[in-house]
């Protein structure tokens, strides 16, 4: 059975809740950057269409992006409203697939394999249009659409269909044409082909799709690794074996903090790393959730980006447990770069719901009075606020 796979890409995601959050505002704003204020250290999460036209881009320093677009009006990320329109997006695309996968908070993988019959056998094309359709009716949003015979078809033919590509939103690559485009693709087109092995892939005079089939695998593995050779071989060739799945489960929790100044001692670096840690497990505990594995990132003062992770042999609940690995994680790598901090995060991930029955965590060293504790401080926060009661090292600092 042929497969039939889309990727729905909401346009401007950030952007466009945003301005419907805020009408008057961001809303009447056509050069818009979300991601903080106009005094913010932090990045660009997202930027408007006419903005992108500057020159800014997602993951700029908002002060960089001002002064490629002095004239941009700056707000925050609106997280919750995000998180409730992305739920509501991908409740609605359960209405024309069976299967819905979240790549990410504006990303879906709809599965319609052997929905040929429910849709009258109509293109695929046209179903991508029926939902680009009901989705701007319902939401207000709109979508870009790609698809082919594997996710990584529609990975890259819904990047051709987005505004900011000039494609007019839906782009389906026909069962049977995936060499033909393929061979119209740069290298860089494909996903997980990074700047850095761009760059090792040009030194050999490799820019475009055609430029690798005009050599064997063998070849291939006398530049790279054979690692490398045959995932690059596979992928020229739009191949790709991975299965859409239904996650019912956010993959990750995470939290992070921009400072308004590098820090450069250890102990402002540790008390900003337990108030992201306070936060993000009160919020893996809000919603039902335990996590595996614990991570910790730092961004250096000249945007060298560095994290470190542990999966724990138990999942956890508990702030104590969490915070213990976070900091030896944190540890690891100031020891291996001490230099001051402009960002520290965290993430929660391997994520799973909690058990009914609170057995104990022996081998991840966490107690039922741990459970116990973060759970009567969970009920005092939710009865008197999220303030009413903090860990010491944040009451002592304020």
């Amino acid at each position: 059975m042929m497969r039939r796979i889309l990727l729905a890409d909401a346009d401007a995601f950030y952007v466009a809740v945003a301005r419907a959050v805020d009408p008057d505002g961001a809303g009447r704003a056509s050069l818009l950057i979300v991601g903080g204020s106009r005094e913010s250290r932090g990045v660009v999460c997202s930027a408007s269409y006419e903005t992108r036209k500057f020159g800014v881009r997602s993951a700029m320093p908002i002060a960089r992006a001002l002064r490629l677009c002095p004239d941009a009006v700056c707000v925050p990320v609106p997280f919750k409203a995000c998180i409730r329109k992305s739920a509501e997006i991908r409740k609605l695309l359960h209405q024309f697939s069976p299967v819905v996968e979240g790549a990410s908070i504006d990303e879906w993988y709809l599965d319609l394999t052997g929905t040929e019959g429910v849709y009258h056998h109509e293109p695929l094309e046209t179903t991508a249009q029926r939902i680009r359709s009901a989705l701007r009716e319902a939401t207000g949003l709109t979508l870009s659409i790609g698809g082919g015979t594997n996710k990584l078809i529609a990975k890259m033919a819904v990047d051709r269909a987005k505004p900011s590509a000039g494609g007019s939103g839906v782009v389906i690559v026909e069962p049977g044409s995936e060499e033909t485009f393929l061979r119209s693709c740069t290298l860089a087109d494909i996903p997980l082909v990074g700047p850095k092995f761009q760059a090792r892939l040009a030194a050999r005079g490799l820019i475009t799709v055609e430029d690798v089939l005009r050599h064997d695998l063998a070849a291939l593995q006398g530049w790279m690794s054979k690692r490398e050779a045959s995932w690059l071989w596979s992928r020229v060739r739009g191949r790709d074996d991975g299965d859409v799945f239904h996650r019912t489960m956010n993959r990750g929790i995470s939290r992070d903090e921009t400072f308004g100044k590098d820090l450069d001692a250890d102990e402002d670096i540790e008390r900003e790393l337990l108030r992201l840690v306070t936060r993000a497990a009160a919020d893996m505990r809000g919603d039902r959730l335990t996590a595996r594995t614990v991570a910790v990132r730092l961004r250096d003062w000249d945007f060298k980006t560095r994290s470190a992770q542990r999966t724990l042999p138990e999942p956890v609940v508990s702030d104590r447990v969490i915070l213990h690995v976070a900091h030896e994680l944190l540890a690891t790598l100031r020891s291996a770069r001490r230099v001051p901090a402009r960002l520290v995060g965290v993430r929660l991930s391997g994520l799973a719901a909690a058990a009914v029955t609170n057995q104990l965590a022996i081998l991840s060293d966490e107690t039922e009075r741990d459970r116990g504790l973060s759970r009567a401080i969970d009920r005092v926060r939710e009865k008197f606020g999220a303030r009413s009661i903090l860990p010491g090292g944040i009451v002592e600092e304020q």
